[in-house]
């Protein structure tokens, strides 16, 4: 049996996905204790933050997706895109710039002169995370909102049945695969997210590996990391038995609210946007407006581009050979599959593990090298999603002509296949730019030494208290996170859009 061109490349790809686990697994047989008291208090911690931040992401994106999805409103898709903009902004910017804000001596009690409660430990850390993840709840439910065919709750209008009981009893119980899909989303990101716990100061798994790493403890480190990724793995487990049931589409359900139903949803949503987007926002304008950009050393955002411009190239030229592999059969399919391992690997614990494997090659340590491995590792699902998605609409008789006709299977793929699905390997090569761009954890423990990007500047500013100085690095990074949703949203998801 012939194997295709693009297994060799493939299973390289899917091996280097693994060796993180291999070098945990390696570094934690030299712990002490496997799951101690101090485990305990962690673990609670971080199913905590989880919980919370599931039940606060349902019962705003819920409602959202609602509203989106059926309620008649002027300007309908300008208001989708709001409800979908927190994506847009990484968690720690907005931890950062709420943290700022809130309690005594804050911006608020300084600009307006009365105190707000502090915005620290579990609770603000739960009301931040919240704030950033609803989006995932909302989009899954709306989308199958979208799939409902309205006759059902017309037929149950019509025996007498009131709208809101309509809601509970005939929409509710057909769209739960979607809010749990949302929901486990939600989880993933929280127990993966460093930056909001550690500026809320909340000891959770992500924020206690960084504080053994820098105590040099990595067999601690590693411990903590692989009882992370357990958790990780049984929850990624229940996603994956999760069955999204569509129906047959039918005329979507249309509600036209009075004046006072309008007023109503504004008050009671408009608070989650103005904390979400406009505080930010206003914060680090404040902040630019008080210490201008003088300080601001742009050599950073240079570092920034170059190190995630890399690592997007890198990314695809590894995705191309494995996302054609994927299609070429089962084999394939599964060298792909195990490539996705590294996006569910939290950034703080692939950190902690190249550390470990560039420490037994010291070639790679302290290098942007394994800094960009890092990157690829953990981007390379969002490159070999978009470029499987472009090929598999490729008319393949187009390749079968060519070959027919005498042209080489490189010639074939140089002249064929790589024109006619450039859009989406840009596409991924954009995601991965975009992804690194703002990515902090992997950055903080493999960056080489003096070698600065946005996110660890603004890391650095809060950790030294000169907050004024995280100004520019805040902007630019939200401006990179609105381009990184925009292409996802004008993607795959167009076509729900334009309900």
């Amino acid at each position: 049996m012939r194997i295709p061109a693009s297994y060799p490349m493939a299973l390289l790809a899917a091996l280097l996905a693994l060796v993180p686990v291999y070098i945990l697994i390696t570094l934690a047989s030299d712990a002490t204790a496997v799951f101690d008291s101090h485990n305990l208090k962690i673990l609670g911690n971080t199913l905590s933050l989880m919980v919370l931040t599931v039940l606060g992401s349902i019962l705003i994106g819920v409602p959202l997706a609602f509203i989106s999805a059926y309620v008649q409103l002027p300007f309908k898709k300008l208001w989708l895109v709001l409800f979908a903009a927190p994506l847009a902004i990484p968690s720690y910017i907005g931890a950062f710039t709420l943290y700022a804000a809130f309690g005594p001596g804050g911006e608020i009690n300084q600009l307006l002169g009365f105190e707000t409660p502090a915005m620290y430990g579990l609770p603000g850390a739960a009301i931040v995370m919240t704030l950033y993840t609803f989006p995932f709840v909302m989009l899954t439910t709306r989308s199958s909102l979208l799939s409902l065919d309205a006759s059902m709750v017309n037929a149950a209008r019509t025996l007498g049945m009131s709208m809101s009981m309509s809601v509970f009893k005939v929409i509710l119980p057909r769209v739960v695969n979607g809010i749990a899909a949302g929901s486990l989303l939600v989880a993933l990101y929280t127990l993966s997210d460093f930056g909001t716990p550690a500026m809320m100061r909340l000891d959770t798994f992500t924020r206690v590996i960084y504080v053994e790493y820098n105590a040099f403890g990595l067999s601690r480190a590693a411990m903590l990391s692989l009882q992370l990724m357990v958790i990780v793995g049984f929850l990624l487990f229940i996603e994956s038995q999760i069955k999204t049931t569509s129906e047959r589409h039918g005329r979507a359900l249309m509600l036209f609210p009075t004046n006072a139903q309008k007023l109503a949803m504004l008050v009671t949503f408009l608070p989650v946007l103005l904390l979400a987007i406009c505080l930010p926002l206003a914060i680090f304008t404040l902040w630019l407006a008080r210490d201008g950009i003088a300080d601001f050393d742009f050599s950073i955002a240079w570092n920034s581009a170059y190190a995630s411009g890399i690592a997007a190239i890198a990314a695809v030229v590894v995705a191309v050979p494995v996302a054609h592999a994927a299609l070429s059969g089962k084999v394939g399919r599964f060298m792909e599959r195990v490539t996705y391992f590294g996006f569910g690997i939290p950034g703080i614990v692939m950190g902690t593990a190249l550390v470990y494997g560039g420490l037994q090659l010291p070639l790679l340590y302290q290098t942007l090298a394994l800094l960009v491995i890092a990157y690829v590792l953990r981007f390379l699902p969002l490159a070999v999603g978009s470029v499987r998605t472009s090929t598999e609409h490729l008319d393949s008789s187009l390749i079968k002509s060519a070959r027919v006709l005498g042209a080489s299977p490189r010639e074939a793929f140089m002249r064929i296949t790589l024109p006619l699905t450039l859009r989406g390997i840009i596409a991924g090569a954009a995601l991965v730019f975009l992804e690194s761009m703002r990515e902090l954890e992997a950055t903080l423990l493999l960056g080489p030494t003096g070698f600065e990007t946005l996110s660890t500047y603004l890391w650095r500013v809060y950790e030294a208290g000169y907050f004024g100085r995280a100004a520019i690095p805040g902007l630019l990074l939200v401006v990179i996170s609105a381009c990184g949703l925009a292409i996802m949203l004008s993607g795959e998801k167009r076509s729900q859009l334009e309900h």
